[in-house]
């Protein structure tokens, strides 16, 4: 879609045209207003799925203190539950790591992300921010110039172009920041070979516990998120369908690569969502091409083996809200210049930890599994592996 033929169709503008509703959208946006920045948010879907889609729950310390710094945990000193203890359920046995005293002392903090981003949205709502819900960005056009913009098309099909000084993408790897990226940006992308059905189960906890087991028929996975709702994992076979497993089966898999005949029952209960996951992970080389920036899945793709993306996403748009504020108010350039290299350091530790999670978790060919066993094993010994894995799994 070209320049001319937006002309007619309806024109905005905003100094700060938001791509995405989601941790980072809503985190950018809150603090752009409590810069005096002028910003609107696009979201492409309506405001009930935003409110209700279940994602992570595990937030670490930089996080929290990230919402508190700029007053934005209300809901998280009212509802948010410090965690410290993960078990590990493997051929050799179990072992409980207490890591909030381990590494740098850090817990995480249980809040699920939903509730997180309706406190978000109910605060920029309230501080006057402008959102509009239905409203799908197709294209970013003019980020190689001083002037960009972006082609929403409204709930009633009207085609809306948004003049903006800048254009943050926080719309996801699907979404129209990274699909308007120039020929040529170049993406680092793994495929980790590894599938997940996730679920979200009306049942408390059945462990005290972040769970992670280990069985020769795949890893399985407990994470509370409430007093009555608990969130499991699967590993299952690559083009596995959402719907293919009953939930007598869900249960009964659960139960035995949770090693619940030595261990207890898990606390069954009515499967509420289930979806499945490909373990994947990718990386944009540069967060910037000129007035479009890039922040949370839009520019770096995580897998969920050690909850790290919406943390990453919050951290970066504190920087990119920071940034802009330079830019606008300062007239200085100098920290957008530099922030996707600082992200870039978070997101590639973040893949590193990632990706060595993955390699604890998951079987592989015998050579492979002896070294996943042996790895297994210094966790459990050695102080110094636990140290650096508690500073590795909260921090980012």
């Amino acid at each position: 879609m070209t320049d001319s033929q937006h002309i007619g169709k309806g024109r905005e503008s905003a100094d700060i045209v938001i791509l995405g509703a989601g941790p980072a959208g809503l985190v950018l946006g809150n603090l752009l207003l409590r810069s005096g920045i002028d910003c609107v948010v696009l979201e492409r879907t309506g405001r009930d799925h935003v409110l209700n889609r279940a994602r992570a729950g595990f937030l670490a310390a930089h996080t929290v203190r990230v919402l508190r710094r700029h007053g934005l945990d209300e809901g998280l000193r009212r509802s948010g539950r410090e965690h410290g203890v993960c078990e590990f359920r493997t051929e050799d046995g179990r072992f409980r790591l207490d890591y909030q005293r381990l590494g740098n002392g850090e817990p995480h903090t249980v809040y699920p992300q939903h509730e997180l981003v309706a406190d978000l949205l109910a605060a920029y709502v309230g501080a006057g921010g402008r959102i509009h819900f239905d409203t799908e960005a197709v294209e970013v056009g003019g980020a190689d110039g001083d002037r960009p913009w972006v082609a929403a098309r409204e709930p009633d099909g009207r085609t809306v172009r948004w003049d903006a000084r800048y254009v943050a993408a926080c719309d996801g790897r699907h979404g129209a920041g990274r699909g308007s990226l120039p020929e040529g940006a170049v993406r680092h992308h793994r495929d980790h070979g590894v599938s997940w059905l996730g679920l979200l189960a009306e049942a408390p906890p059945s462990l005290d516990a972040v769970g992670y087991a280990t069985h020769p028929r795949g890893f399985a996975g407990h994470m509370a998120r409430t007093a009555d709702i608990t969130r499991y994992y699967l590993q299952c076979d690559r083009g596995t369908a959402a719907g293919d497993w009953s939930e007598e089966r869900i249960w009964d898999e659960l139960d035995l690569r949770m090693r619940s005949a030595d261990y207890g029952p898990l606390r069954r209960g009515r499967i509420l969502q289930r979806t499945v996951v490909d373990l994947e992970s990718d990386v944009l080389a540069s967060l910037r091409y000129g007035s479009l920036f890039l922040a949370g899945d839009a520019g770096g793709l995580i897998s969920p083996a050690a909850a790290k993306g919406a943390n990453l996403a919050v951290l970066e748009a504190e920087l990119l809200a920071e940034a802009f504020a330079d830019d606008l108010h300062r007239g200085d350039p100098e920290p957008l210049a530099r922030y996707s290299d600082r992200c870039l350091t978070h997101i590639w530790r973040a893949q590193e930890f990632s990706h060595w999670m993955i390699r604890l978790l998951h079987g592989a060919p015998p050579f492979q599994e002896g070294m996943r066993r042996s790895r297994m094993e210094s966790l459990r010994t050695s102080r110094t592996h636990q140290d650096w894995f508690a500073e590795q799994y909260v921090g980012i």
